[in-house]
């Protein structure tokens, strides 16, 4: 069974548990499904209502969008925690000085990055399209659209975590530096447009 067909409760036990996955990729996938759902869920209040007649065809294309961005989410899930198990195997496996575990390391290490850093571009698309939900969606739903772009905004910062620790025993550092940049872009642009949005959305709910 794929750890996205458990239980809310079996999965959450199964984090808290002494196993090495889930783990914070896998997590932060799921976090960012969450909140993107949420965009989605604005989407489906604003459609079909009179009142949001001129913005429906714009926000019928970020529906269709959020749903796909939420699927390859949980799609991320498994596919972080199928990329850690062989990583997490090689830490236990006796070195036999021919440099092969080296190799089998460092090749464990990249495909470990992958992964989280697919789910930071999902993330970063997700807060794009929230602000349209929360500029331009129902606004008895402002709330939701806010949360949106935080969860993906905490999920994005969470996964780029999980880059960091593997980057940090990668001997390749001109890699890990590329790495490391490309998920500084990404913090550096999309946590402030999350915080902006959460602004504008907090101050509207407070009204």
């Amino acid at each position: 069974m794929k750890y996205v067909d458990k239980s809310c409760r079996e999965f959450t036990e199964l984090t808290a548990g002494k196993v090495p996955v889930p783990g914070g990729g896998s997590v932060s996938a799921l976090a960012g499904a969450l909140g993107v759902a949420l965009g989605t869920m604005v989407g489906n209040y604003t459609v079909g209502k009179k009142k949001y007649m001129d913005v429906e065809n714009e926000i019928s294309r970020c529906m269709e969008e959020t749903e796909r961005i939420r699927i390859e989410l949980l799609e991320l899930v498994q596919a972080d925690i199928d990329a850690f198990e062989p990583l997490s195997a090689l830490y236990s496996m006796k070195d036999d000085g021919t440099g092969e575990k080296d190799r089998m390391m460092e090749e464990a290490l990249n495909n470990s990055c992958a992964v989280p850093l697919q789910i930071m571009s999902k993330c970063a698309r997700a807060i794009e399209l929230a602000g349209v939900y929360a500029d331009k969606g129902s606004t008895i739903m402002t709330s939701d659209a806010g949360a949106s772009a935080i969860l993906c905004k905490g999920a994005m910062e969470a996964a780029s975590l999980n880059v960091y620790i593997n980057t940090s025993s990668m001997k390749n550092r001109q890699k890990a530096e590329a790495l490391n940049e490309e998920c500084e872009e990404m913090l550096a642009k999309y946590t402030v447009m999350a915080d902006e949005i959460f602004g504008r959305v907090s101050a509207a709910c407070k009204g």
